[in-house]
């Protein structure tokens, strides 16, 4: 550990939490969240109501331990689910350097990095064991592109820092931007022995990127934790919550006002009888001097804790269960393990399963979700030809594939000129690095495109060798040579081409330039040939979803050159747009090209991601791509995967009114106008002008990300182009906020944690740019495809069992519950029970809970392959159908029919009558031991018709349900337990001499079907006059299974689109063109001589 200085300030630790609590703030922060559902504060407020003598009809325990049960078992849930998300610490060196997690560097550290070590926070890059302080980072967790990128460090830094001493020594003041969230930018000045130095992204290691082909580097601590910029990007933790939760919510609002409009009426009830009634029986005097309406006001609070049962606190604890269950379910499926990674599907949460049947709107990243970000050399058209085994050039990669023999015969034969050409341009005219490891070349490019392309180049034997400030060295067909390299005309973004001018050994001076045919076309010589033959192969290859390229040349005579560089030099040194100048100078030699041809690259779409964004559409989810990439790129990809077909008409906007720049620009413009109207003490004037581009104010503002959202979900697909992290998160955030839709965001970058957090649920690829996403992740996967299997299968199966499970619970529980209100018209509105107090305890723990949280568990209305051939079974979740105000109310008069049901068929039967002995058996006991019997039998029938898919489990649940009930009555019915808690127990004997009367069991019987009867009649109509999707699907399941799935027919080829031939992605930034016309990129060769390339290739003989 170096000490650099004694610092003024508090820095900020570099520390970072994934997680949502710690261990003093863990117990707290659960409780608050558990207790933002308001049914524990409605079992907390019954709990202290209980404890009230005069008001109490049950024993407070009854309720206390019911409700630290559900809020222990939540709390541990929920500390297993935060505990997976901890991020794990990692150790870095840093003698003085010592090994050290990262938690424990500060601002101002100086840190030691070795080789594939990732950066803990981001660095001011000092020195490094490469020549010049260079060093290669691989930046795919910030921007998703597995090609390495350089750093470099300052000269001074290089010169005089490379010992240990010297880093312990260094004394210098960093004057800096304050932390923010722009990946693509730094600026800052370095203050050291009374000189400053210019500081900018170049100079910087950003936290998230990795130490690629750089054996150890060293580097200043600029900002740590929170203060990084994939940090800034991440976004807060949020606390997810699915609709169905919210929706509960609301529900218990509903039934506590239901609660409290019954109480009040049986309290009024109360006091009128006591009055008419109560007060004149001698028989009832209790020897309380109590008015009616003081004793109406206690029946109230009595009521509230009789029907408390309404909303049983087991509702929540089940809930949990159930979500634990099929979470885990998505853990063992075997359908999405991904064996060639050993990585399996993770469901990283269990609480938001059934929003998984309910998404809307799909967000997800493209490099490396949709794409493997793999680019591989398809084809090419050479000279107007449209064109590989590689046994005959040891040089080859191993991994290339071509499979176009005619074309590597044409090479090898060197009969044909423009074939040479053409791979010679491929490997002279780039940026690439090259290094040599164990007789093996390396290639570091600015792009994948243009490391596909010299990778080409060397498979068809023109080897990129090496190169120096002002050389590059190539193995053509067995024969080095050497150019010496004039000019290196770089790539950006407006000119979409970069050219190369060399002079070759004969002394001949040539450019070489490759690009985009939307430029190379306009800028050809008359006398060009090919030209048709080469659009017409661009458009094939277009229409194949290939990334494209042309490649041309111009040969320049030495005057026509010195003229040139002169231009080229006073431009180069230019202090005022010194790119505007160069680009200017670039013009005037790039034109009267000489055509060669085009190449076709492929970017490698992930297996399956076709078809699943098919399923998913058809399912009416609607696919958004938000990428990084350039328009071109994304486009390409969107044919590729099939989200953009001919038919869709394209809709282009240039720019979102809610790009952070705007926002920003729009902030500074109102504060600065807010100050001078003050100064000035002026009101603001509407009427003053203003930039058109920007919103005038937050009205304007907002109307205008409305008038985007509309648009573009009337679209049938959507792309967003160069959008930041922090963007991504915003076009969630308007979605969710305007169309009030359930979302998903699915990424595999850290550039797509702020997109996954800010989702409704966010999915994390564990693909080949790190772990980020994965560690913010709702659900984790390895492959995209695994998606529709997540949705169409587990998500849908889950909202179903949930609705079911929900309607179930609300309607047995109003059946039970309301049982109460009618025996209170009986009872003078006492707040009498109409159950044993041990049937009111026990009905939702152990008589009518098994079978319901089976089918919340196990039920399923078609299997897992139908559920993926149909998706528009996926419907009836986004639209909400089977959990909804409708359903709840249709359940709550389910259970008061049954509860009236249950209560007067019984009762008639009791009146007036007889039992076989000559005892009139019309005793309250009795009464409440037939209606018990009736209730059980009722609701776990009812059950029983409500499950679609019928295991022993769930026939075994049933049938023990219903013998826990017989068997647990007649124990505590029985003498010898009375025997041993008389005030406890005091139902001795009723159930035996009750339920051995045959006409008490014909009473059940037919409780139980005029309970059941209108139940089956209404869901025989609705299946046969009224079927759903999933109706007719289930009716004719076996048909389906037995059928073979179509095979899935080729798409026409039939599209001509001239705009995405220029679809070829050189990078984000400019090349290494800089870098390697200063010289200080250059690796100092060693001693021992660089092994002969044509010792390492062998002629294959005729006929092999």
């Amino acid at each position: 550990f170096c000490s650099l200085l004694d610092w003024p300030f508090e820095c900020l630790g570099n520390g970072i939490k994934t997680y949502k609590y710690n261990a003093l703030t863990f117990i707290p922060l659960n409780l608050f969240e558990q207790f933002k559902r308001v049914a524990n504060l409605y079992f907390l407020a019954l709990l202290i109501l209980q404890i009230i003598p005069e008001i109490t009809t049950l024993p407070w325990y009854t309720t206390l331990v019911p409700l630290v049960l559900v809020l222990g078992i939540t709390a541990i849930k929920d500390l297993v689910d935060d505990l997976v998300k901890e991020k794990m610490t990692e150790t870095f060196s840093k003698p003085r350097f010592q090994e050290s997690k990262w938690m424990n560097i500060h601002v101002g550290d100086v840190v030691r990095l070795k080789k594939n070590d990732h950066i803990p926070a981001d660095i001011l890059l000092l020195s490094s064991s490469n020549p010049n302080s260079l060093c290669y980072v691989e930046t795919a967790e910030l921007d998703g592109e597995t090609n390495l990128k350089f750093k470099m460090g300052l000269k001074i830094t290089d010169e005089r820092l490379q010992e240990e001493r010297q880093l312990a020594e260094f004394d210098a003041m960093i004057v800096c931007e304050e932390p923010n969230n722009r990946l693509d930018k730094f600026t800052g000045t370095m203050r050291w022995r009374k000189d400053r130095f210019p500081l900018d992204l170049d100079n910087m290691m950003l936290r998230g990127c990795r130490i690629r082909n750089t054996d150890a580097c060293h580097g200043l601590v600029i900002f740590a934790g929170a203060d990084t910029k994939i940090m800034r990007n991440g976004g807060k933790t949020r606390f997810k919550r699915t609709k169905i939760d919210e929706l509960m919510n609301y529900m218990v609002y509903s039934i506590f006002v239901i609660l409290i409009l019954l109480c009040a009426g049986l309290a009024i009830g109360n006091s009128f009888w006591y009055e008419e009634v109560g007060s004149r029986a001698w028989y009832l005097k209790d020897g309380k001097d109590q008015t009616a309406s003081y004793r109406g006001f206690l029946s109230f609070w009595g009521y509230i804790i009789v029907l408390n049962t309404m909303v049983p606190i087991s509702l929540y604890v089940s809930v949990e269960v159930i979500r634990l269950g099929q979470s885990k379910f998505i853990n063992w499926d075997l359908q999405m393990y991904y064996q060639e990674k050993d990585t399996p599907a993770k469901a990283r949460t269990t609480t938001l399963n059934e929003q998984l049947g309910q998404i809307e709107y799909i967000f997800s990243d493209k490099t490396g979700t949709l794409t493997q970000n793999i680019m591989a050399f398809k084809k090419c058209t050479i000279a107007g030809r449209t064109f590989v085994d590689f046994s005959w050039n040891k040089h080859a990669d191993s991994k290339f594939e071509y499979l176009d023999h005619s074309l590597v015969a044409c090479i090898r034969s060197k009969k044909d000129k423009d074939a040479l050409e053409f791979f010679k341009l491929l490997s002279l005219c780039h940026t690439v690095m090259v290094e040599q490891k164990e007789d093996e070349l390396v290639y570091q490019a600015a792009s994948p495109d243009e490391g596909a392309l010299v990778t080409a180049a060397r498979n068809f034997g023109f080897v990129f060798l090496s190169r120096t400030q002002d050389t590059i060295t190539i193995s053509e067909m067995d024969r080095e040579m050497t150019y010496e390299v004039l000019a290196l005309l770089d790539f950006n973004s407006d000119r979409k081409r970069m050219s190369v001018i060399l002079r070759f050994p004969d002394g001949r001076i040539r450019l070489y330039c490759k690009g985009a045919d939307t430029v190379i076309y306009e800028r050809l010589s008359p006398n060009s040939k090919h030209k048709e033959e080469t659009q017409t192969a661009l458009d094939i290859f277009a229409n194949q979803t290939l990334r494209t390229l042309c490649l041309c040349y111009k040969d320049i005579s030495k005057q026509e050159f010195d003229a040139w560089a002169k231009k080229h030099k006073d431009a180069s040194v230019a202090m005022g747009n010194r790119e505007a100048a160069l680009d200017r100078v670039y013009e005037q030699i790039e034109n009267n090209f000489m055509m060669i041809g085009a190449t076709a690259i492929e970017d490698k779409l992930q297996d399956g991601v076709p078809e699943t964004i098919a399923k998913l559409a058809k399912a009416d989810i609607k696919i958004w791509v938000l990428t990084g990439d350039k328009k071109e790129t994304a486009e390409n990809i969107g044919y590729s995967c099939e989200l953009l077909t001919d038919d869709i008409g394209e809709v282009l906007l240039n720019s979102l009114c809610f790009s952070p720049q705007n926002e920003i620009l729009y902030e500074k413009k109102k504060k600065r106008r807010r100050l001078r109207l003050k100064r000035l003490g002026k009101r603001p004037v509407s009427a003053t002008p203003h930039d058109s581009t920007q919103p005038i104010d937050d009205w304007e503002k907002e109307s205008r990300q409305v008038d985007f959202v509309n648009m573009a979900c009337e679209c049938e697909a959507v792309i967003c182009c160069r959008v930041t992290p922090k963007q991504k998160a915003n076009v969630v955030s308007l979605v969710k906020k305007y169309k009030k839709a359930v979302t998903l965001s699915i990424g595999d970058g850290a550039n797509d944690v702020n997109m996954i957090k800010t989702a409704d649920i966010g999915v994390g690829i564990s693909g080949q740019e790190g772990m980020q996403a994965v560690m913010s992740s709702d659900y984790a996967f390895a492959q995209f495809r695994y998606l529709e299997r997540l949705l169409l299968v587990h998500g849908r199966w889950s909202y179903i069992r949930m609705c079911k499970f929900l309607r179930y619970f609300f309607f047995k529980n109003f059946a039970f519950t309301l049982v109460h209100f009618w025996y209170s018209f009986f009872n003078g509105f006492s707040a009498q029970v109409a159950y044993e107090d041990w049937f009111i305890t026990l009905y939702n723990v152990m008589y009518s809970s098994l079978p319901v949280l089976l089918v919340g568990l196990l039920d399923q209305d078609v299997n897992d392959k139908l559920s993926r051939k149909f998706p528009k079974l996926y419907l009836p979740g986004q639209q909400g159908a089977l959990f909804n105000y409708k359903n709840f109310f249709i359940s709550l008069f389910h259970g008061i029919f049954t509860s009236l049901v249950v209560f007067f068929i019984p009762y008639g039967a009791f009146l007036q009558t007889m039992g076989q002995d000559g005892e009139a058996p019309s005793d309250y006991q009795s009464l409440a031991v037939v209606m018990a019997s009736s209730l059980i039998f009722t609701v776990n029938l009812q059950i029983s018709l409500e499950t679609s898919y019928w295991t022993f489990v769930n026939c075994f649940a049933v049938l023990c349900s219903i013998a826990i009930y017989f068997g647990i009555m007649f124990d505590i019915h029985s003498a010898g337990i009375h025997v041993i808690f008389p005030s406890t127990f005091t139902f001795t004997g009723v159930a035996p001499n009750a339920l051995r009367q045959p006409y008490l069991w014909l009473t059940i019987i037919l409780t139980v079907g005029i309970s059941l009867l209108p139940v089956i009649f209404i869901q025989f109509l609705c299946k046969t006059i009224w079927p759903s999707v999933g109706d007719n699907v289930q009716r004719n399941r076996k048909k389906y299974e037995a059928e073979e799935e179509e095979k899935k027919k080729p798409a026409p080829f039939q599209r001509d689109r001239r705009s995405r031939r220029s679809a070829y992605a050189f990078s984000h930034s400019r090349g290494y063109a800089d870098l390697i016309a200063s010289g200080r990129s250059i690796r100092r060769r060693p001693a021992a001589a660089r092994p002969d390339p044509r010792d390492s290739i062998t002629e294959v003989p005729p006929g092999q």
